[in-house]
C-alpha cells in the first residue's frame, strides 16, 4: 500500500507528518497524520507502540496535533500519535456538506448501511483495517496487533474510541475519551448521524453506542474518561453519567473525572491529555 507525504515537520526530537493514501476501503485518498517521537525517526528507527486519537465533528487529521500539544509528552514517552481524518472528504455526495454534525467531517467512526453512504462512510473498516495495515508497512511500528495498539478521542471522536475499543477488542490493549458522546441513541447528533448513516433500525445503532454495548456484555481495557462540567453539550448530547451506570452495572472498570469550569474545547484537551498519554503508556510501553 502506497502513501503519498503531504508535509513534514521536525517537532521534538521527532517529526510530525501528515500524510494521504489511496483507501480501498473507502474508495477515495485518505489523509492521517502520525507524530514519530526521536526513537523512531529514520534511518535508525525503532519500532514504537501506536497510539490513535480520534477527533471530533468538524475537525480533520491536523486539529489535534495542532492545539492539543502532545507531541513533547509523546517524544518523552515513545509513543507515535496516529490522527485520522474524521470522515471521507470530496465525496461527491449530494448533501454531505449540507451540515456540520452529518457528512463530510462527521464520519462517527462506523460503516454506514444506508445510500448513498454505504459508499464511501466505512470508517470503522479503515481505522480497524487498513490503516493499521499501512501503518505497519510505512513506519515503525511494533508488531503484535492490540498488544502495541491504544486508542482515544474527543466527543465524536471519543465516541469512536469506545465504540472500536468494545467492537475490536483483540485490536485494542488501552482506551480513553475525553468529553465523548457517551450514549449516542439518547442524544440529537447521535439519533441524525445513525438514522441517516444505519437506517431506523435501533437495533443497529445499539452496535454503535458505547453504553448499550457495555449492558450487552461487550469489555474492553479499563475506561479512562476525562469530562468538563462548564461544556456546554454535556445535559444534552454527553451523557457520560448514562455510560458511569452502565459500567457499574457491568463490573467495566471506568475512572470518570468531572473538571469543574473547564468546556468542550481544545484547552480542555491540552489541559488533560498528559493523563491520557501517561494511561495509554502504562498499558503499551509495559
Amino acid at each position: 500500500m502506497s502513501y503519498e507525504v503531504i508535509s513534514e515537520h521536525a517537532c521534538f526530537g521527532g517529526v510530525q507528518g501528515f500524510y494521504r493514501h489511496s483507501s480501498t476501503v473507502i474508495g477515495l485518498p485518505m489523509r492521517f497524520g502520525v507524530y514519530r517521537p526521536p526513537k523512531a525517526v529514520w534511518p535508525n528507527a525503532r519500532p514504537v507502540p501506536v497510539l490513535i486519537y480520534l477527533a471530533g465533528l468538524t475537525c480533520t487529521e491536523e486539529t489535534f496535533a495542532i492545539k492539543a500539544g502532545a507531541q513533547q509528552l509523546a517524544a518523552e514517552l515513545g509513543l507515535m500519535l496516529v490522527t485520522p481524518d474524521t470522515s471521507p472528504r470530496d465525496t461527491g455526495v449530494a448533501g454531505a456538506d449540507a451540515a456540520w454534525d452529518f457528512g463530510h467531517g462527521a464520519g462517527f467512526y462506523l460503516d454506514a448501511t444506508q445510500t448513498p453512504w454505504a459508499h464511501h462512510w466505512r470508517m470503522e473498516s479503515w481505522i480497524t483495517g487498513e490503516l493499521p495495515a499501512v501503518l505497519a508497512q510505512h513506519f515503525p511500528v511494533q508488531a503484535g496487533g492490540g498488544l502495541h495498539m491504544g486508542v482515544f478521542g474527543h466527543s465524536m471522536g471519543g465516541h469512536g474510541a469506545l465504540t472500536l475499543a468494545l467492537r475490536h477488542p483483540e485490536l485494542f490493549r488501552s482506551v480513553s475519551a475525553l468529553a465523548p458522546i457517551a450514549a449516542p441513541m439518547q442524544c440529537p447528533w447521535g439519533v441524525k448521524a445513525f438514522s441517516g448513516y444505519l437506517g431506523e433500525d435501533r437495533s443497529a445503532w445499539a452496535a454503535h453506542d458505547a453504553t448499550e454495548l457495555i449492558k450487552a456484555g461487550a469489555r474492553c481495557p479499563p475506561l479512562l474518561v476525562d469530562q468538563g462540567e462548564a461544556d456546554k453539550f454535556l445535559a444534552e448530547q454527553l451523557h457520560p453519567h448514562l455510560l458511569e451506570a452502565a459500567c457499574l452495572g457491568a463490573g467495566q472498570p471506568l475512572t470518570l473525572r468531572r473538571h469543574a469550569g473547564y468546556d468542550h474545547g481544545y484547552y480542555f484537551i491540552a489541559s488533560v491529555v498528559e493523563d491520557h498519554l501517561r494511561h495509554h503508556a502504562r498499558a503499551l510501553c509495559a
